[in-house]
């Protein structure tokens, strides 16, 4: 489950009216604008990002182009007004693209004509994002409307290419929004990532192109439900030939809180690249040519290919962030469609469902941690998804930790309304965990009417890497320092976004667990003392 935002106001968009004004995606939350973080200054714009962290000077490499690039001028208008007509859709024939690239969008719209722009995202003096590229008008046509596939609900536009572009030199390699403007007045969006392939920057940050889909509903099928909220007629398959339905066509990028983590990184100028999750599907390698993995929003759904990459970058002192709860909870499998490999998501979580079981255990779609074949996503993260919706406080429970250096914490501080909105993460009794776990914060919870608690954890290593969880869906939304949402508005953190900029900053410069080690605490803790620590390990029979 995720969280649904949208962006508040809903005048015609101007920059002096403030950061994404009229930005209204019509889902009842507010995501709050960034504008009051100042741009670092001064110094040599390529020198390195430092903050002192439990006594010691810490340095993350910074990149001079993103600094240069976060220094031009932003603008507001790749946000689309509440008032703006929906019925313009598209969807591209890549989820990530190389500059080189060419790249086919499929769009149908009642409008006469339309056109497409580009908005890199990023800081851009708090507006959020630049425009790149305008194209020429295009006519218009209604496309299509597709059925389901019998049996596993598969849905695929099978639309005619109306758009090819290349993707330039000036396509720095970050996260795009494709902006569909119809003459019409109907506006819409359809999400790029631009890669580097050959980038060894410190930071790696993996959109969850793999879980946006799964929540897609766009042609009445999710992996969740069918028409009429059905769960018995949910998509054994989801397609990515097809627009996103959520979000005025942006999946789950604004709704995520992978913006707020973005306009961070790119703020600080640090050393980063993008790619996807199918990406690391694809080449599993590419995690090693980093010192850390940093995955951006909810990466609820990950393939065999993608866990054991990750988890044999961890093993070689890559650094592994996870940002939200939920992680690695769903296991899926991925095959082609028309358009290209690795375009269908498969997930048929029922066990007796799905064709392989019997034949291959290891690549049944149940979840990671449920039969025939058992590998609870806690092996990895130190803890795992248990409930939600829920609502707390978070309790920094090791306020020495060099986590929370230089934010004020200490043994107890309640961090209010962190742990939350939607799922939370815990060290749960029985489950295995990595030696030396070390639990940072330990908060009360509710949910569903059952007591409990919710853990943000931390451990180091054999290899010297740091993995971090941070165990709350709201954590993200929290790096923003000005708050605008409705009565359940959690108050701005500066706590948040000091220990994420600690954590970056850290976990860019290399393994983090050889500067600090964790210091395993478990055992404190009544509630896990029966978790079962194991030595890190390797993915079975990935």
């Amino acid at each position: 489950m995720l969280l649904s935002i949208v962006l508040s106001g809903a005048s015609p968009i101007s920059d002096a009216a403030g950061p994404w004004a009229g930005c209204q995606l019509g889902t009842p939350w507010t995501l709050p604008a960034i504008r009051r973080m100042p741009l670092p200054t001064g110094g040599n714009p390529a020198g390195p990002w430092c903050l002192w962290i439990s006594g010691r000077r810490s340095c993350a490499p910074r990149a001079s182009w993103i600094v240069r690039e976060n220094r031009r001028p932003g603008t507001s208008s790749w946000c689309i007004p509440s008032s703006s007509p929906t019925d313009i859709q598209g969807y591209a024939d890549h989820a990530s693209a190389e500059r080189g690239d060419a790249v086919r969008l499929y769009v149908s719209t009642p409008a006469h004509t339309y056109r497409v722009d580009a908005y890199r995202l990023g800081y851009y003096q708090g507006l959020g994002a630049r425009l790149v590229w305008r194209s020429r008008v295009f006519r218009g046509m209604r496309q299509p409307e597709p059925s389901p596939s019998v049996g596993t609900y598969l849905v695929e536009a099978h639309w005619i290419p109306s758009v090819r572009f290349r993707v330039t030199s000036a396509w720095l390699p970050g996260v795009y929004l494709l902006k569909l403007v119809g003459s019409d007045g109907g506006q819409s969006y359809v999400p790029l990532v631009v890669r580097d392939d050959r980038s060894r920057a410190a930071l790696l940050l993996q959109e969850s192109v793999i879980t946006w889909q799964a929540y897609n509903s766009w042609g009445g099928h999710s992996l969740y439900f069918g028409p009429d909220h059905r769960a018995q007629d949910r998509a054994r398959v989801v397609s990515f030939d097809r627009p996103y339905l959520r979000n005025r066509g942006s999946g789950d990028l604004l709704q995520g809180g992978d913006q707020p983590l973005i306009a961070l990184v790119e703020r600080l100028g640090l050393d980063v690249t993008y790619a996807t999750d199918l990406d690391v599907h694809r080449e599993p390698g590419l995690i090693l040519r980093h010192r850390a993995l940093v995955v951006v929003g909810h990466g609820e759904y990950w393939s065999s290919r993608m866990r054991a990459a990750a988890t044999a970058a961890r093993d070689r002192g890559v650094n592994l962030l996870f940002l939200e709860a939920n992680d690695i909870y769903r296991h899926v499998r991925l095959a082609s469609s028309q358009l290209g490999p690795d375009r269908r998501v498969i997930d048929y979580k029922i066990a007796g469902e799905d064709p392989l079981l019997g034949r291959d255990d290891a690549q049944v779609t149940t979840d990671w941690r449920s039969g025939p074949d058992p590998r609870p996503e806690s092996e990895l993260l130190g803890a795992q998804y248990e409930c939600n919706p829920a609502f707390a406080a978070m309790i920094v429970a090791e306020s020495d930790s060099w986590v929370f250096a230089g934010t004020g914490a200490r043994a107890g501080t309640r961090l209010q309304e962190l742990v939350g909105f939607t799922e939370y993460d815990r060290v749960q009794p029985g489950s295995p965990i990595p030696a030396g776990l070390e639990i940072l914060a330990h908060s009360p919870v509710t949910c569903r009417d059952r007591s409990s608690f919710s853990d943000m954890t931390y451990y180091a290593a054999p290899g010297g890497a740091g993995v971090i969880d941070t165990g709350t869906t709201a954590w993200v939304y929290r790096l923003d320092l000005e708050c605008v949402l409705n009565d359940r508005c959690p108050p701005p953190s500066r706590t948040v976004v000091r220990a994420t900029e600690n954590i970056l900053t850290v976990f860019a410069a290399g393994p983090a667990g050889r500067w600090f080690p964790s210091r395993s605490n478990v055992a404190a803790f009544p509630e896990a003392r029966s978790s079962q620590p194991r030595p890190p390990g390797g993915l079975r029979r990935a």
